[in-house]
């Protein structure tokens, strides 16, 4: 049954090198046949976004990631010759900055920092650590990805004494998204500090009249380049806020655009059994009742690939975890994504995995070529640490088959810049294709917006807490006290714990004497 349920489920794309095999999902002999009405709507929603429909009404923007790995296909002339020219300046940019036509105060740039979040830094990190070498790259590659103080510390110990052959890229869309924002103004003050003039050091990748870019322009910037609106942060990797990282690494970048273009080509392929993407979104759906009702569990058995479930827990989940439906119904969709990597889950969690709750589907990612080297150590007779890799990579598949849990699983041939951007493109078709079948919007994300609003109103909170106990030095309030005091008695909560935020940290000024019961516990700033 095994084999036989095999041969008619395997999908290999031959001109690629790369399979899907989803016979490990027991979806029924007419599945693909009730669904294809379904399926051939999904199609005709893929084929209008890459004419350049309006996918995200909100926005009222086109969608047009598919553009940047195949210009011509863009609806315009002149957005054809932008993607063009955008990618000849990231390939002339790299070049000067590794010849050293462009170098720091000390010679050429040995490091880059590169700062952004979300889409801006989950897409570059995968990329550079799948295709990273410290021995071959040109620059060394650090991120701010967070607005954590001691994130940043962190990252700047690595580049002590560094700084004056350290490049800077900035990626943020509107130039106000506040992590970015308070990762380059920690950049800049270590650049300060260290009496290096940071403006010789920075380039700006954001939307071209953003704040980030009336910046670079001002301060005079060593380079910006664009983030256009129709380019979602989560499909960014293959604009400049991904290419010219990987560039400046000295990665292969034609090559991840001719992959990502190929997997496109075979994508949209109409017939079912032989579109990987259209299987794979099929699967989702049997998996999760078309509801998210179950988990995915990625587990790639590679270590470069250790990044991409974070790299696909934000395009999976930000582009399907919604509420209303394209009808405005209260539907609740999404797909929670968790992973790591093979072998280290199976001393991790595949224990729960196995004889645990039922409530998750696995994608495997099975890469055939172990290593670059001609030669392979033997750790046993006949047999290499690569045999043992797909070993517990197939034993593991079984194991949990017998227990009823059920798997896809992803060959290809190796981890290169063309199989990257294959990957890449594969998985944002997967996520339109599915979102179609389950008519839900992809490509807006209202749940962000609304973390980053309520943030401002901490922020804001925030600022009243300190001008109304700087007001009255000395004086001891207790969270709910204060709180009444600034009329917002129902706020007794996060009036708390930004009082113990405030007081835990000595450069505030806030002071707190602690009481039992805590509540009463009261707060001062220094007189």
């Amino acid at each position: 049954m095994i084999w036989s349920r095999f041969k008619t489920h395997f999908c290999h794309v031959e001109e690629l090198g790369v399979s899907l095999d989803v016979s490990r999902i027991p979806f029924p002999d007419d599945f693909l046949v009730a669904m294809a009405p379904r399926m051939e709507q999904a199609f005709a929603d893929m084929a209008a976004l890459e004419k350049g429909a309006i996918a995200n009404p909100d926005e009222k923007r086109m969608v047009g990631h598919y553009w940047l790995r195949a210009p011509e296909l863009a609806p315009t002339p002149a957005l054809t010759s932008e993607i063009n020219a955008t990618l000849s300046a990231i390939k002339d940019f790299a070049t000067r900055i590794h010849t050293g036509a462009i170098s720091g105060p000390k010679g050429k740039f040995k490091h880059l920092l590169v700062i952004g979040i979300g889409g801006s830094a989950l897409g570059p990190q995968f990329v550079s650590h799948a295709l990273g070498s410290p021995r071959k790259d040109k620059l060394a590659v650090h991120f701010f990805d967070n607005t954590d103080p001691d994130g940043i510390d962190y990252v700047l110990d690595g580049l002590r004494g560094q700084l004056a052959k350290t490049l800077v890229v900035v990626i943020s869309k509107s130039g106000g998204t506040a992590e970015t924002r308070n990762g380059m103004l920690e950049a800049i003050a270590a650049f300060s500090a260290a009496k290096l003039d940071h403006a010789k050091h920075f380039v700006a990748v954001t939307g071209a009249d953003s704040t980030l870019a009336v910046t670079a322009v001002k301060e005079g910037w060593l380079a910006r380049f664009p983030m256009w609106d129709w380019v979602g942060g989560r499909t960014s990797e293959l604009c400049a806020v991904g290419l010219l990282p990987a560039a400046l690494q000295g990665l292969d970048i034609q090559a991840m655009l001719a992959g990502a273009a190929a997997m496109d080509v075979v994508t949209r392929n109409t017939a079912v059994a032989q579109n990987p993407a259209a299987l794979l979104a099929l699967m989702w759906y049997f998996a999760t009742d078309g509801r998210g009702a179950k988990d995915m569990v990625v587990l790639p058995y590679k270590d470069r690939l250790l990044l991409f479930s974070r790299y696909l827990q934000q395009l999976v989940m930000e582009s399907l975890g919604k509420e209303l439906d394209l009808k405005g119904n209260v539907v609740n969709q999404g797909i929670a994504v968790y992973g790591n990597k093979g072998s280290t889950d199976q001393h991790a969690y595949v224990q729960q995995l196995r004889d645990g709750v039922n409530n998750f589907f696995i994608t495997f990612i099975e890469v055939l070529k172990d290593r670059e080297a001609k030669t392979a150590l033997e750790v046993e007779p006949g047999i290499t640490a690569g045999d043992y890799l797909q070993g517990f990579y197939l034993g593991t598949r079984d194991a949990l088959s017998e227990k009823d849990r059920h798997s896809v699983t992803i060959t290809l041939p190796d981890v290169s810049s063309r199989t990257i951007g294959m990957l890449i493109a594969l998985y944002e078709r997967v996520v339109g294709l599915y979102a179609s079948l389950i008519g839900i919007n992809a490509y807006h994300q209202p749940g962000v917006e609304a973390g980053k609003k309520a943030a401002g109103g901490v922020i804001a909170l925030k600022l009243q807490i300190a001008a109304a106990l700087k007001a009255a030095p000395g004086q001891a309030f207790t969270a709910e006290q204060l709180a009444a005091e600034l009329g917002s008695p129902d706020r007794a909560e996060l009036v708390f714990k930004i009082l113990e935020h405030l007081a835990a940290n000595k450069c505030s000024g806030v002071k707190k004497r602690a009481r039992t019961p805590w509540h009463l516990s009261r707060y001062s700033a220094k007189a």
